[in-house]
């Protein structure tokens, strides 16, 4: 059974840094696609980061320069490094991971940026 679990959200005062997983279970965790995903409280849904298949990552414009995306294959985890964070930052944040071309998701984690 595939499963996604997401954590490492908080409380962080503007300019500060959080780092996300996305520990997956139940598949073999390799070179999947993979993306973080937030939810705004204002119901906002957007991509913010993602992985392709070789490596390669892409950016919501912005958070480029101050999110990164990677994972640990041997851990099967995924992570995603938010620095400098701002009070649009602010969301539920999910991660996403494709597996014989089905998407799968974590719950979720609120980060909340205070100024």
């Amino acid at each position: 059974q595939v499963q996604l679990v997401d954590s490492g959200g908080g409380l962080v005062q503007v300019g500060g840094s959080l780092r996300l997983s996305c520990a997956a279970s139940g598949f073999t965790f390799s070179n999947n696609i993979m993306s973080w995903h937030r939810r705004t409280a204002a119901n906002v849904r957007e991509w913010v980061a993602g992985m392709d298949t070789g490596g390669e990552t892409n950016y919501l414009d912005s958070v480029k320069g101050r999110f990164a995306i990677s994972r640990d294959n041997a851990r099967s985890t995924m992570y995603l490094q938010m620095n400098n964070l701002q009070p649009q930052d602010t969301a539920v944040y999910y991660c996403q991971i494709y597996y014989r071309g089905i998407a799968y998701w974590g719950k979720g984690t609120l980060v909340n940026v205070s100024s």
